[in-house]
């Protein structure tokens, strides 16, 4: 079967075709819609936006209200490759595109950036209404669901376009009524990484751009929890898996690159620990587990009081009272925060002020792996940057671009993945009208 190919497209006689229905890919599609290119978006599930949707259940995070230089630096070793895309469309811009689709946007207490109805269905709609009923000039997008990609027609792609126009390319899937194939002449492959392979992220598409030639670092969990080396008591496992850890910060001193130190909260679970403080340094932590086989997290208890006080407080008499009585009396330690420096350390230590000031201080806990990557909010690894153009196009095909999560590029979470995905998606949009405009040139 092949699907039709009417196109409005003023640079090409063949659409475009976008292949994956998450952020990156809708702002793909929107770009070149809005630049009177006919566009097919394809997905394999029977809607788009899922993950977009399950992601902002609990309060959709657009992006980050830092300054970007500050911004530009969550972006790891790959910042200088995050930071070209960047510079066609910034946080500042995620605003003004959520504002130009009637939803207002407000800074919340962390600099975070959140719809004022903190859900991402409402954008969601509105977003998808502008697709398929575009202003002015815009073309509608075509949006076909079920449809999986499998691949490229034997010997289909083109080494390079030739001066009458793009070369074509024709794409495989596996539609609802069977096997499909799409004629287009150029294509945005926005598929996401491997995790959360229920919404359709499950990285089946790593095989099908190895064969074609195209260098793709093993993916890996990124934002992700870690099982404590060993497991937790049944004691702390039954009482406080799910407690959250509030007002701490956690230390990482890796042995490859520069230390880690930050506040903010985690969450400890019935294997391990997670939560976005965690998540910021799930990178640093997976690395030198691969590497040396364990992580050990240094955790500050008590992160605005130094350690000079809190063994002063410690060595005050305590009398009658129980341990327990006397560090909630003191410094206010309690609940979780008690149990784990009972969970870590020995009666012995526990009695001993100096020690145990330390401990409060700096609490090792031990990380032995990392959780499985279809428990993680993102992934690592992915199509290497050196594989790309600047457009975000395979140097080792013409015409096909990436987007998103499929780039070997990994953030925290706060607002940093979503930028990123909406800025890669109109980078390769971008770079689709370029090539276009290129191919056309007598």
């Amino acid at each position: 079967m092949t699907l039709g190919s009417t196109s409005h497209a003023p640079s090409s006689a063949w659409p475009v075709a976008v292949i994956g229905g998450g952020p990156a890919g809708l702002m793909a599609a929107d770009v070149l819609s809005s630049a009177g290119v006919a566009v097919h978006l394809f997905d394999a599930m029977p809607s788009v936006g899922r993950k977009f949707l399950l992601a902002g259940k609990g309060g959709l995070n657009l992006t980050h209200s830092e300054p970007i230089a500050a911004f530009v630096t969550r972006y790891g070793l790959r910042q200088p490759e995050i930071e070209l895309l960047l510079s066609d469309f910034n946080p500042s811009d995620v605003r003004a595109w959520a504002a130009h689709l009637g939803v207002d946007t407000f800074v919340g207490s962390s600099g975070r950036v959140f719809p004022t109805g903190m859900k991402a269905a409402p954008l969601l709609r509105t977003w998808l209404q502008r697709l398929r009923h575009p202003e002015g000039s815009g073309v509608p997008v075509h949006f076909h669901m079920r449809h999986r990609w499998t691949g490229w027609q034997a010997d289909s792609i083109h080494a390079s376009p030739d001066a009458s126009g793009p070369a074509s390319q024709t794409l495989c899937f596996d539609g609802p009524l069977g096997p499909t194939v799409f004629k287009t002449s150029a294509v945005v492959l926005a598929l996401g990484g491997g995790s959360w392979a229920r919404l359709g992220s499950d990285g089946s598409w790593v095989p099908i751009l190895q064969a074609r030639g195209v260098a793709v670092a093993p993916l890996q969990p990124a934002n992700c929890g870690f099982d404590v080396l060993g497991g937790w008591s049944d004691y702390f496992r039954t009482r406080f898996a799910g407690e959250p850890f509030k007002s701490v910060a956690i230390r990482f001193a890796p042995t490859q690159v520069e230390a880690f130190h930050r506040k903010g909260e985690f969450v400890a679970t019935a294997t391990g620990i997670e939560g976005s403080v965690v998540y910021a340094a799930a990178g640093l932590l997976r690395d030198e587990i691969a590497q040396r086989g364990s992580a050990t997290l240094l955790i500050d208890l008590l992160p605005d009081m130094p350690l000079a006080r809190v063994q002063a407080e410690l060595e005050k008499p305590r009398g009658s009272r129980t341990l327990a009585s006397h560090l909630k009396t003191r410094l206010n330690l309690q609940g979780i925060k008690l149990a784990l420096l009972h969970e870590l350390l020995s009666k012995d230590e526990l009695n001993q002020p100096e020690r145990l000031a330390k401990a409060i201080k700096a609490t090792p806990i031990v990380l032995g792996a990392a959780r499985p990557m279809d428990e993680a909010i993102s992934t690592a690894g992915g199509v290497g940057f050196e594989g790309l153009t600047p457009d975000l196009m395979l140097r080792a095909a013409d015409g096909v671009f990436c987007a998103g999560e499929m780039a070997d590029w990994e953030a925290p979470t706060g607002g940093y993945l979503l930028t990123a995905c909406l800025a890669s998606g109109r980078r390769a949009a971008s770079g689709v009208l370029r090539y276009l405009a290129q191919a056309k040139r007598p």
